[in-house]
């Protein structure tokens, strides 16, 4: 084969560090950020925290910005607009990210005198260690006795609901073959509480490593489990180790005063005539227990405020608290967007290590020094690009939406990831990276950036609505409605339909759904 040489014109992207950092900068969320910050101080010298830096003021750096239907002056942001949104200027960026962060000057810079405080060598005379380090055991308790822990500190989102009921066991004076058999019931139990396995399942399992010739005693009885079961429902919280629904509402209703109000009824409506409440059949529920709509009415009401779920009230997963990275206000009658101050640390570059560099050394210190100087610039300046980005789709998002921080979710507009990619001049991507886990603290709450885009359903007049509207609409339509006689699908679609909103009846029930709200024949009640 005949080699040639070719000359070949392109263009090609080349992601430099720089680039990279600052796009994975842009994706991660405020506690990821966090961390990253932290490993960021422990490995480069030149960085570190600027605790002594007062933070600006809001109000200083906040100017007014443009609307898309009225006056500019509606809503004021951290970044700067010129009169109307469409005339927004994309370079014109908010100084709210720099002025929390110092960026560090020449290699010749002149250290600047800091204050640290120092541990004290002795502590004074009239403190205890117990005021500078806080035990980690709850006072009061020891940390080898679990008897001594209260059922609220046992109790927490870390425990297992197992865990839970073998500690009740373990203060429960019990013979050793029936703590045996409470053991064997406990490991049948699910999380929400309920038996999964049948008796004769937990005595076949009991009685297997037993040989065929054993001693009748020695075999457990049916009577016997029985027994420790029903010892075992009355533990915290109660109606668990129950084997169906009825049994759990009936144990919870059996341990309730004999004076308590329609229990006698509910009792026996669970016994006899669940299948009937769980249809909503409130007639033949009238005629067979022989009640009238009042009285059944408060009998129904009893039974609903027992928990047919009791085991989720043990253990599950811990909260999550979420710190917002944007802060929406309205003052003086305009929305204020700005960054909150509380969801990253300040930071500088250390002006003494900064001095240290020298411009025309090659030693291997200096050269790691200013290696470590401009990582450090980099980091800060991709600081910065994030929360400048960040910022401007806030505020576009916060000028688009105004109607649902006005009036809530009815006044939600359709919004895609293209709309605020146009107006910011980014593309779609950066968009999407912005608004995953990022979260905005509004007067109705705090919100994922991603919760104001949702799709548009078109009206009969040729507008938008927006699919947010329209499940606050059949959240609000359900909730107003006769609990005798619940819409129906059908019935919300043509509601919906004389407002100009055509919707189809699945289209319907798929966002009923997605809210967790039954259909009509489940949503019957009595008054």
């Amino acid at each position: 084969m005949k080699q040639t040489l070719t000359l070949k014109l392109g263009q090609q992207l080349t992601m430099t560090p720089q680039l990279q950092q600052a796009i994975r900068l842009l994706q991660l969320s405020t506690l990821d950020l966090q961390q990253e910050i932290q490993q960021t101080l422990e490995s480069n010298p030149m960085l570190e925290l600027d605790e002594d830096e007062p933070v600006a003021d809001p109000n200083e750096i906040q100017e007014p910005v443009g609307d898309d239907s009225q006056a500019a002056d509606d809503v004021e942001t951290a970044s700067e607009f010129d009169g109307d949104s469409d005339d927004w200027e994309a370079d014109t960026l908010t100084d709210a990210a720099t002025e929390d962060y110092s960026f560090g000057d020449d290699a010749d810079t002149e250290p600047g005198a800091e204050s640290r405080d120092e541990f004290p060598e002795e502590l004074p005379v009239d403190t205890s260690w117990d005021d500078v380090y806080e035990p980690a055991t709850p006072a009061g308790s020891s940390s080898g006795d679990d008897a001594d822990w209260s059922s609220e500190d046992r109790n927490s989102a870390g425990e297992t609901l197992q865990e839970h009921l073998l500690w009740q066991l373990n203060l429960t004076p019990m013979a050793d073959r029936d703590r045996l058999i409470a053991t064997a019931i406990i490991d049948a139990v699910d999380p929400d509480g309920m038996l999964t396995t049948s008796i004769d399942d937990l005595l076949l399992g009991l009685n297997r490593d037993e040989p065929e010739d054993a001693d009748p005693e020695t075999l457990v009885e049916a009577d016997e489990l029985l027994a420790v079961l029903k010892r075992l429902q009355r533990f915290d919280p109660v109606g668990v180790c129950a084997r169906d629904l009825a049994d759990c509402l009936k144990i919870q209703l059996e341990i309730m005063e004999p004076e308590t109000p329609w229990r006698e009824e509910a009792l026996d409506l669970v016994s006899s005539h669940l299948e009937l409440l769980a249809a909503r059949d409130f007639n033949t529920l009238k005629r067979r227990m022989r009640l009238d709509e009042e009285d059944l009415a408060q009998v129904v009401s009893l039974i609903q405020s027992l928990n047919p779920r009791p085991g989720s009230s043990v253990g599950g997963e811990l909260p999550e608290y979420v710190i917002p990275d944007v802060i929406v206000y309205k003052d003086n009658g305009r929305w204020q967007v700005e960054l909150n101050p509380e969801a990253t640390p300040k930071l500088r570059i250390n002006d003494f290590y900064a001095s240290l560099v020298k411009r025309a050394d090659s030693s291997p210190d200096n050269v790691y020094l200013k290696d470590n100087l401009q990582e450090a610039r980099w980091f800060l300046k991709s600081l910065q690009s994030r929360h400048e980005t960040l910022l401007k789709v806030a505020t576009k998002i916060v000028e688009h939406q105004r109607g649902f921080l006005e009036y809530g979710e009815e006044a939600m507009k359709p919004l895609v990831l293209a709309d605020i990619a146009e107006a910011v001049e980014m593309h779609e991507s950066t968009i999407s990276r912005v608004t995953s886990r990022k979260y905005m603290h509004t007067p109705r709450g705090i919100f994922e950036l991603k919760y104001f885009f949702s799709s548009h359903v078109s009206t009969a007049s040729g507008g938008e609505v927006s699919s947010t509207a329209i499940r606050a609409l059949i959240r609000k339509l359900t909730a107003d409605e006769n609990p005798r006689k619940p819409l129906s699908d059908n019935k919300i679609a043509a509601i919906l339909a004389k407002q100009n909103i055509k919707v189809a009846r699945r289209t319907v029930a798929k966002y009923r759904e997605s809210m967790a709200i039954p259909p009509s024949n489940e949503r019957k009640r009595l008054v």
